[in-house]
């Protein structure tokens, strides 16, 4: 009589120090100790506050964390995610509402593990799964770059997540499944300039975060690394043999790319790629050139193929027996009245040179996105530069006049299939 009693005390005894371990587990990977405020910020040396400086362009810092051109490194600026809206924060180094009271180690912190000096979890907007592969001393020296900008006071804006994803300490559960703290290791086949590339473009400039596919969660897919991915509803072509890119890249094109956004016979930077080329424009050349160089390593990797992008001159009239004969007339009639007069130029020195469409890697992507935005909204040089600019055609176009020249435009001019599901692309994207 006695026995089965007791085993059902031990039962209830063992499932209660299940729940006491599983409890501590989970306390230990959700929550982190506030570290103290440090008195006053250490001195910096000119030296390290320059390398600091070229990280921050490495790393497009100010592209997420400056809404307003003119407080910059201030935060505010709203970051679009599956789960919400998440603000970036402020880094300029105000004690109350910026970093000026996080210490070195606070600061490594929130770079290597994502936990802010207060001990509560940063959201992986913030891509401290890739600069935790940063050298300390590289740390260092944009610990100090920061703390020697100009204090600005703006306080952290609420943030706008869907439910559960507004309780921080489930993101702990997102870092035991993606945060990798495995320390960068260069490539002993490639060479010094190739390997200085790897690293810049996986711990600092953090290409992957926009160039890989993620998971439903929100993670790195791994298993598709470079593949393509998406950036502020731009798709983000794949860096690997699956480059979409209808012509091959030499690293002296991709070099020129990446300082100034254009290259020849490739069409301009547009959507969130201005930021960065924005940001390598002032970063240090020959990191600029070994990124180039780390990038083609991974493009050449792409099969030659033959498209309409080896040839130049007017895109074509439909086909009369074409099955979608109508929606492609209405498209090519788009096309000839509103491109063509720019793109059926090509680029020559004149006011009207611009990118026969072949050769443009919207037409080629194998998501339609860019297409449409770049369709919608034109491409502005950065305010006060000089640059190829491109009207953009929202205000006049419907959504069904978007969709037939997007059609017309990949079949006739990249000689693609036809986008699944283009008509919910479109107005997806066009949607306010």
């Amino acid at each position: 009589m006695n026995r089965p009693r007791r085993r059902r005390h031990i039962g209830w005894w063992l499932l209660l120090a299940a729940i006491v371990v599983l409890t501590g587990i989970a306390f230990s990977i959700m929550w982190r100790p506030a570290l103290a405020p440090q008195a006053t910020p250490p001195s910096f040396d000119q030296a390290r506050i320059e390398r600091g400086a070229n990280l921050a362009n490495l790393g497009m810092c100010a592209s997420c964390h400056t809404a307003d051109l003119s407080r910059p490194f201030a935060g505010g600026k709203p970051m679009e995610t599956p789960f919400g809206t998440v603000h970036s924060t402020n880094i300029t180094p105000d004690r109350d509402t910026g970093i000026g009271a996080w210490s070195p180690e606070a600061f490594t912190r929130s770079m290597r593990e994502g936990v802010s000096r207060d001990g509560h979890l940063l959201y992986p907007a913030f891509p401290y799964n890739h600069y935790v592969r940063m050298t300390q001393d590289d740390i260092d020296d944009l610990y100090a770059y920061f703390m020697t900008r100009p204090a600005i006071a703006a306080p952290a804006r609420d943030n706008a997540m869907t439910f559960p994803f507004g309780f921080r300490p489930l993101v702990g559960f997102w870092n035991v499944l993606y945060l990798d703290d495995a320390p960068w290791r260069p490539d002993p086949r490639q060479s010094a300039e190739w390997n200085r590339g790897a690293y810049l473009a996986d711990a600092v400039a953090h290409c992957a975060a926009c160039h890989t596919p993620r998971t439903k969660l929100g993670g790195p897919d791994l298993k598709r690394q470079l593949d393509g991915g998406e950036a502020e509803d731009w798709y983000a072509p794949a860096l690997n043999r699956h480059s979409p890119s209808p012509l091959p890249w030499t690293r002296e094109a991709l070099q020129a790319y990446l300082r100034t956004g254009m290259a020849e016979d490739h069409a301009v930077a547009g959507g969130p790629m201005q930021d960065v080329v924005m940001h390598l424009a002032q970063a240090d050349a020959g990191d600029v050139a070994a990124l180039a160089a780390w990038t083609h390593g991974h493009l050449s990797q792409a099969p030659a193929r033959t498209t309409p992008a080896q040839q130049d001159g007017p895109l074509p009239q439909p086909a009369a027996d074409d099955p979608e004969l109508p929606r492609m007339r209405l498209g090519y009639e788009l096309y000839a009245n509103s491109c063509a007069r720019c793109h059926d130029v090509g680029r020559a020195p004149s006011s009207g040179a611009a990118l026969p469409l072949q050769k443009a890697i919207a037409l080629y992507d194998p998501d339609p996105r860019s297409l449409i935005h770049i369709v919608d909204s034109g491409i502005l040089p950065p305010d006060g530069e000089a640059g190829r600019w491109m009207p953009g055609f929202k205000a006049i176009l419907t959504d069904e006049q978007a969709g037939a020249l997007a059609a017309y435009l990949r079949k006739y001019g990249a000689g693609q299939p036809a986008w699944p599901e283009l008509d919910e692309q479109v107005s997806k994207a066009r949607a306010p």
